[in-house]
């Protein structure tokens, strides 16, 4: 491919020693041999005793052998291609190469006019990619709202149909029934203009939920048998919950995590060997006083941080979390709970960062405002991921000895050349005196950042659809709003 969407590699933080790694890989390989998974799905048992899982039908109990797990492992491609509408959003998921992107499946967004929380609707679907399309450091767009002005079985047709009208970023998104699955599949090959080139550049993926503790239940497991068998990538994430679903020191969770995810990454293996396979995670803790899930904890960053350097050891491709904040509105809490668990888990080196932006509330509420203000939190971020880089031209010595003892080095073609990739310089921060923000009418950033995502609903133009093509396709799926 000619150009790809800017790659960052990560990988600087390391959460637990490099040893320990395999401490937790033969923990898992205990527990999936000996304890072993429960899998609700009669055709997934099925897959896994015909090539020589330990199966329990009547308990539904799968345990899977080491050699069965480290071939899998050894299929899985290490690098896979995710790819946009344009070739540059195309995204390479390998090594620590690191993303950041959008996420969740809320059901409620704050109203960019009023402020209000309110139900999220199609529009929103198309909103939110749009802002996807606009803002230049999210890489993919995670449908992240269920609209709710739809009936339940057209609900899979419009979030793809309306997200891949809105942005030509790489879209993925959960699926809610078979039928859905199928609609969106076929609409994707007409776009495309046919299965093969749909497969040669899959601008479409899916997320296939492992649950916690260590189950694979039955509808979530034909969508990944249904999806594998049809060739389109599809990530394996679980999700448990310190405290609650896993145990409650974080080396347990990662552990009851990789083995949940591992249990969906070696089933799609043995469906189709070298099949494009994310393992991955969005787990976090339970909190103890309240019982509720917690999206902005700092202890999710170092669970998905952890995940990361697994997935690292096996050589596959990561799906994680961060970014997220468990706050009602745009506040302080907002900004550090976002930009701590985002920068850890960027840090880590994770591929595909998910809920990266606009999350609120436990990841119940969407903001657009957020939205904005997270473009500007990864984008200094990735700058921190970059590191610093160390050459004879960045060592500057030359230039040092050229401007000298009580010199400047304001003017000089070395700073002109090298300001704009060493320098983050941010659009909703402001850096004003304060006599000049004053006179500028003493915005907060909440109230700049919402008039950015105003116009970027205004203005911005994706790349859509052509008429003749969104004809066609309102005709084949008339359950498109």
């Amino acid at each position: 491919m000619s150009k790809v969407f800017p790659q960052y590699q990560g990988g600087s933080n390391r959460v637990f020693p490099e040893s320990k790694v395999k401490e937790i890989h033969e923990a898992s390989v205990y527990l999936m041999e000996k304890v072993g998974v429960k899998v609700h799905n009669p055709r997934a048992r099925q897959i896994f005793a015909d090539h020589g899982a330990d199966v329990d039908h009547a308990g539904g109990i799968v345990k899977i052998p080491r050699s069965m797990l480290e071939d899998a492992i050894a299929a899985a491609p290490s690098r896979v291609v995710l790819c946009g509408r344009e070739e540059k959003n195309d995204l390479v998921l390998e090594g620590t190469n690191t993303y950041l992107g959008t996420g969740g499946t809320v059901l409620y967004t704050l109203d960019l006019d009023t402020g209000e929380r309110r139900p999220t609707e199609v529009r929103d679907v198309a909103g939110y990619a749009r802002m996807t399309d606009a803002l230049e450091n999210v890489a993919f767009f995670v449908i992240n709202c269920y609209p709710q002005d739809v009936p339940t079985e057209d609900v899979d047709i419009n979030r793809f149909y309306h997200a891949l009208a809105n942005t030509s970023k790489h879209v993925m998104g959960g699926i809610y029934t078979m039928d859905g699955l199928k609609d969106v599949i076929r609409m994707a090959e007409e776009i495309a203009g046919g299965k093969t080139s749909l497969l040669e550049r899959p601008f479409i993926s899916f997320i296939t939920l492992i649950m916690s503790p260590l189950v694979m239940e039955v509808t979530y497991t034909d969508f990944l048998i249904e999806i594998v068998r049809y060739g389109l990538p599809v990530a394996t994430p679980a999700e448990p919950l310190a405290g609650a679903t896993a145990p409650v020191t974080l080396a347990g969770t990662v552990t009851v995590n990789n083995v949940e995810s591992l249990a969906g990454l070696v089933l799609a293996q043995l469906i189709r060997k070298g099949h494009p396979t994310i393992y991955g995670s969005t787990a976090s803790i339970m909190d103890m006083v309240t019982g509720t899930y917690m999206a902005g904890a700092i202890e999710s960053a170092l669970i998905n941080a952890g995940l990361a350097q697994m997935a690292q050891f096996y050589q596959i491709p990561y799906y994680s979390t961060g970014g997220m904040s468990d706050s009602k509105t745009l506040d302080c809490q907002t900004g550090y709970e976002s930009a701590a668990t985002m920068m850890i888990v960027a840090l880590a080196g994770a591929n595909y960062i998910h809920d990266a932006f606009g999350l609120l509330e436990f990841c119940t509420t969407l903001s657009y405002e957020k939205m904005v203000i997270d473009n500007e939190i990864a984008g200094m971020v990735l700058r921190a991921v970059r590191g610093i880089e160390v050459t004879p031209e960045t060592i500057a010595v030359d230039i040092i000895s050229e401007v000298g003892p009580g010199g400047n080095f304001l003017a000089h073609r070395h700073t002109a050349r090298h300001v704009r990739r060493e320098f983050f310089f941010p659009r909703v921060a402001n850096r004003q005196g304060r006599k000049d923000w004053e006179a500028s009418g003493s915005t907060d950033a909440a109230a700049r950042a919402r008039e950015m995502a105003r116009r970027i609903l205004r203005e911005h133009r994706p790349l859509g659809f052509s008429e003749d093509l969104e004809a066609l396709l309102r005709e084949k799926f008339p359950g498109i709003k």
